[in-house]
């Protein structure tokens, strides 16, 4: 299949048009293992001073060490809470989903100011559970209305990429209501013990190489003090959803203790930083998230570091591309960022015609993470060769490989579901 076609394929799955990509991002691809040169990967354990971390306390110095690489060259600063966070309720409804769920709708504003820049967070909760429940959170693509057919459910009011049925002149209406239900699985999440948060990652930044200019970056720079190119959408979006934690965390009916976070593609690349900087999500999910996500950098395979800058300008930092012709020079590698989820429970999940996110890159950036994890005496994959398709592996660190294209459907969530039953012995289960 050609580039062309499977780049259309993936980015269509976002909305995204080919058209308004640049002529860069039809860069020739390699798709043959035999084709990719041998690479060294840095070694998580080992200190700036040479010497090897080889306990979990000392390995907490290391992690802040790593995490500030990542900040320095690839996604940019992570700010802080904004003063004045506020949390303003808009809707309650207790016999949501036909009397299953209770349905919420919150504006978390990032200051004082009603006027402030804010996110709306969609929440739904079992009815029928006797105490607070454990809930996966996410940022959605087009809006929260796409995740349930639901009709209560607000429709987004900003910048909203074309391609998707119900999104017209960048602004959704009413046809765009459960576009991607699939993606959510919302009622089996909910018969299984748990709740969903999820906001609209426009809210933050629009995904456009200008969307700066009306996200966050811009519009909180003076009460964040940073910059709008000291970090990049990838950041913005990660640290919206650390303020989504942060209402969750003042929400009685959830239990706060126990958010897994998951993130689809480019928002797996999100989830993955945001976790990083904020060890309160307490399960992290990387569902296809490929370059700059789960997948190593130096294979050069699928997409690469260049293509993804130049596609891509805005989602990371510009120290990042100069590493465009050579990532074998980067200080860090992807192994690293999921090494920092450690000792918390990590899932990365592959599809086997999303070559385009190199599979085999993700379960390597998930197999070289384990070394971090022996510190904490927490087992791995327990598997040297990737797994069948379809066929789950791992413990702590787990990794399918499934059927399929670029997405996140029923399968997914099932393996998701049985890890979080697992992990935080869940007793709805």
């Amino acid at each position: 299949m050609k580039l062309s076609t499977l780049l259309k394929m993936a980015l269509y799955t976002l909305g995204i048009n080919f058209c308004f990509l640049p002529a860069s991002a039809q860069m020739p691809a390699n798709y043959d293992e035999d084709k990719i040169k041998p690479y060294q990967l840095p070694d998580p354990l080992r200190m700036e001073n040479g010497k090897t971390v080889t306990s979990s306390k000392q390995w907490e110095k290391q992690r802040i060490a790593i995490l500030n690489l990542f900040k320095t060259h690839v996604y940019g600063a992570m700010p802080g809470k904004v003063a004045g966070l506020t949390f303003r309720t808009l809707s309650v409804d207790s016999m949501a989903l036909d009397g299953k769920a209770i349905r919420k709708q919150i504006a978390v504003i990032f200051g004082k100011d009603a006027n402030s820049p804010k996110m709306e967070v969609l929440l739904y909760l079992p009815v029928e559970a006797k105490s607070p429940v454990p809930v996966f959170a996410g940022l959605n693509f087009y809006g929260n209305q796409t995740v349930h057919t639901d009709p209560g459910i607000n429709l987004p009011t900003g910048w909203i990429a074309n391609g998707p049925t119900g999104v017209e002149n960048n602004i959704a209406n009413v046809a765009s209501r459960g576009f991607q239900t699939e993606r959510w699985q919302l009622e089996e999440l909910i018969s299984r013990g748990y709740g969903l948060a999820t906001a609209y990652y426009g809210d933050l930044e629009p995904d456009h190489a200008e969307g700066w200019k009306t996200g966050i970056r811009t519009t909180l720079a003076k009460s964040l003090g940073l910059q709008a190119q000291e970090w990049s959408a990838i950041g913005a979006w990660a640290w919206g959803l650390s303020r989504m934690m942060d209402y969750l965390e003042t929400e009685p009916l959830v239990n706060a203790r126990q958010v897994a976070l998951t993130g689809h593609s480019r928002l797996g690349k999100a989830a993955l930083w945001a976790a990083a900087n904020d060890t309160r999500f307490a399960i992290v999910i990387s569902n296809n998230s490929g370059e700059g996500g789960a997948a190593l950098a130096r294979r050069n395979y699928g997409e690469t570091v260049e293509v993804i800058n130049t596609s891509f300008p805005h989602w990371f930092v510009a120290k990042f591309k100069e590493y465009n012709k050579d990532p074998n020079q980067l200080p860090v590698d992807q192994h690293m960022l999921l090494a920092l989820m450690a000792p918390r429970p990590l899932y990365v999940a592959s599809a086997v015609e999303d070559q385009w996110a190199d599979p085999k890159g993700e379960f390597l950036g998930a197999k070289h993470a384990e070394p971090v994890y022996q510190l904490f005496n927490k087992k791995g994959l327990g598997v040297v060769q990737m797994p069948d398709v379809n066929q789950p592996v791992g413990d702590v660190v787990a990794y399918h490989i499934r059927s399929g294209k670029h997405d996140i459907n029923a399968y997914d969530w099932q393996q998701y579901l049985n890890f979080a039953d697992r992990h935080f012995n869940n007793p709805a289960k």
